[in-house]
């Protein structure tokens, strides 16, 4: 998955080194590396009304690694922090335009999963028949959140007054109703030696909206439909489901990785 760029001293340290799969990353990431990221922006941003979620006090490790691919240039890879099915997913992305370039970084939380269960749910999910995933913007409503057990406080935080809040989509032409949703891959490994971690076919979408409370937090709602290839190695685990993250930038000199 990854290309080694040290040099170890020793044969023992070589062997070790080439069996890794998560060597030669930027910010010299690796698997258990520890993360200080400061979060004083993404404390504002939640103050605000963004629906980002904090990393917990035990989530300063790399639990996880991957690459993503897309039709595009450059390198697309998400540092991990929590990958729970059932918590909360939290991680770092990174795009690269070389091997080391950091052009853009953000800091993810899952907001929820669904599974979309009928043929129609997929397609829409999608975009297979020109709407769903792709449409020009996305609502999500007061109601949602409040079943998926936010307290009223926080609500009133992010929806003051209003009963829904929009994102509008970041890709194509702003003018047209439909936009075909990115096709790509994402491989993931859960231990240094690639032995453990799942790949699967990925079709996504940036959505994003400006805090009415600061106009200068930029919040990105990111739907993403992942159809599960295979786990731990295992081609007869299989799934879909549509995650829906919440993204904001932050500050290269805000993240450091050891």
């Amino acid at each position: 998955m990854f290309q080694s760029s040290g040099k170890p001293d020793s044969a023992g340290q070589q062997h070790e080194e080439q069996n890794r799969q998560d060597a030669g990353l930027p910010l010299a990431a690796r698997i258990g590396s520890i993360v200080h990221l400061q979060q004083t922006p993404l404390i504002r941003a939640q103050a605000m009304g963004s629906l980002i979620s904090l990393p917990d006090a035990d989530e300063d490790r790399i639990v996880a690694i991957s690459r993503v691919q897309f039709a595009m240039q450059g390198n697309v890879y998400r540092y991990y922090l929590s990958t729970s099915e059932e918590g909360i997913e939290k991680f770092i992305e990174l795009y690269c335009a070389n091997e080391q370039e950091i052009t853009e970084l953000r800091y993810c939380s899952r907001l929820t999963r669904l599974i979309p269960e009928s043929t129609e749910d997929q397609q829409a999910y999608t975009g297979e028949l020109g709407y769903g995933l792709g449409d020009r913007s996305y609502t999500l409503w007061r109601a949602q959140l409040q079943d998926m057990g936010w307290s009223a406080a926080d609500l009133d935080t992010v929806f003051a007054d209003q009963e829904s809040i929009s994102y509008e989509r970041e890709a194509g032409d702003a003018g047209l109703d439909f936009v075909a949703p990115y096709r790509g891959k994402e491989t993931r490994i859960d231990d240094a030696q690639g032995q453990h971690g799942l790949q699967q076919d990925i079709v996504f979408m940036p959505y994003g909206r400006v805090l009415p409370a600061d106009q200068q937090v930029h919040e990105q709602l990111l739907i993403s439909t992942e159809m599960i290839r295979s786990v731990n190695g295992d081609r007869q685990q299989r799934g879909i489901y549509v995650d829906f993250t919440i993204a904001l930038a932050i500050e290269p000199e805000r993240l450091s990785i050891q």
